[in-house]
C-alpha cells in the first residue's frame, strides 16, 4: 500500500541525513566531500536495487494526493455559491482559489503592520516606511497573479499545498525557535558558537537529518510528478538547488539566508529552466547556463561580503 512506501522513503531519507550528519558533525569530515560522496554511493545503490529500470506508479490515490494526476487538484468549494467569475477569454475562474490568494495577502498585510508596530515597541531600527510599502505591493501583487493563473486553470494543484505547509514550517523553526538562531549562529562563526555554549556538533547533526528527511519527502512528490520512479530521476537537481539558495540570498560563508529568500531563489531558477526549455536550449547549453549563473550568484555573495568588510574595517 501506498501509505507504508510513502513512509519507508521518509524513513531511508531519515537514515541518509543520520548518516550524513554523523560524517560531518562528528568525524569531521569536510561537508563538501561527505555529500558528494554520498550522492555517489547513494546514486549508484539506487541503481543497483532498481536494476537500472523505472518503475511506473498506477496507485490513483498516491497521485491525486501527491500530485501526479489531472486530479490532483483542490476542488472549488465555492462554485455553488454566488454567480460565476470569468476571467479572459471567459475561462471560468475557482472561486475558491481565488478566495485563498485574496485571504494570503490581507494575512500578509496584517503581519507586516504588527512586524512593524512590535519592532519600534522594542526599540529596533525601521525600515523606511516607503521601502515597506513597495516590498508588501510587490509580493502582493505577485501572489494574486499567481492564484489568478491558478484559479484560470483548475485551482491549486495538491503538491503547493505540501510545498506551502514545508516552507512554513521551516520558516518558523529557522526564526522563531532556540534551534533556528543556533543554526544562523553556526554558520555565521562556528567557533564563537560554540565557545558561547552552542552545542555545535548537534546543531549540524540535526541539521543534516532534517535535510534527509527533506529529501526524502521531495522524493515522493518527484515520482507522483513522474508517475513512476527511475535511478536517473532527480539529476542535476542539486545545482538547482544550491543555485536558488544563492540567488535567494544565502551565503556562501553561512550565517544568512531566508526560507522566503529561497523561494525567490527557486522561482527564477524554474522560470530560467522553463525558459530555455521554450527556446528549445539543448541539454548541453543548460548545463552552461546554470553553471554560469551559480557562479555569478556566489561572485556577488563574495563581492558583498569584501565590501561589508572593508566598511567595518572603516
Amino acid at each position: 500500500p501506498w501509505p507504508v512506501a510513502v513512509v519507508a522513503m521518509l524513513v531511508i531519507g531519515l537514515l541518509v541525513g543520520i548518516w550524513q550528519g554523523f560524517w560531518i558533525a562528528y568525524v569531521n569530515v569536510p561537508p563538501f566531500i561527505a555529500t558528494l560522496a554520498g550522492m555517489l554511493a547513494f546514486r549508484g545503490l539506487s541503481n543497483v536495487v532498481m536494476g537500472g529500470f523505472a518503475y511506473d506508479i498506477s496507485d490513483e490515490n498516491f497521485l491525486n494526493i501527491f500530485g501526479g494526476k489531472e486530479n490532483c487538484y483542490v476542488p472549488d468549494f465555492f462554485a455553488n455559491i454566488g454567480p460565476e467569475i470569468k476571467g479572459e477569454k471567459g475561462v471560468i475562474l475557482n472561486k475558491f482559489c481565488l478566495a485563498v490568494g485574496i485571504a494570503f495577502v490581507i494575512a500578509l498585510v496584517i503581519y507586516t503592520i504588527l512586524h512593524r508596530i512590535h519592532l519600534k515597541k522594542n526599540g529596533y531600527k525601521l525600515q523606511p516606511i516607503v521601502s515597506v510599502i513597495i516590498k508588501t505591493t510587490c509580493i502582493s501583487a505577485a501572489l494574486l497573479w499567481l492564484f489568478y493563473k491558478l484559479a484560470s486553470h483548475k485551482g491549486i494543484l495538491t503538491p503547493l499545498i505540501w510545498i506551502g505547509l514545508v516552507l512554513a514550517i521551516f520558516a518558523y523553526i529557522t526564526t522563531k525557535t532556540t534551534f533556528g538562531r543556533n543554526l544562523y549562529a553556526v554558520g555565521g562563526n562556528e567557533k564563537a558558537a560554540r565557545l558561547s555554549g552552542v552545542n555545535t556538533r548537534m546543531v549540524k547533526f540535526k541539521a543534516y537529518v532534517m535535510m534527509g528527511l527533506l529529501a526524502g519527502f521531495a522524493g515522493v512528490l518527484n515520482i507522483a510528478r513522474f508517475v513512476g520512479a527511475k535511478p536517473s530521476y532527480g539529476k542535476q537537481y542539486e545545482m538547482d538547488a544550491i543555485a536558488a539558495c544563492f540567488i535567494g540570498g544565502a551565503s556562501a560563508y553561512g550565517g544568512t539566508g531566508t526560507v522566503g529568500g529561497v523561494i525567490i531563489g527557486a522561482l527564477l531558477v524554474g522560470v530560467i529552466n522553463k525558459g530555455m526549455d521554450i527556446m528549445g536550449t539543448s541539454a548541453n547549453y543548460k548545463l552552461v547556463v546554470k553553471g554560469l549563473v551559480l557562479l555569478l550568484a556566489v561572485f556577488f555573495d563574495v563581492i558583498m561580503k569584501m565590501r561589508k568588510k572593508g566598511g567595518a574595517e572603516e
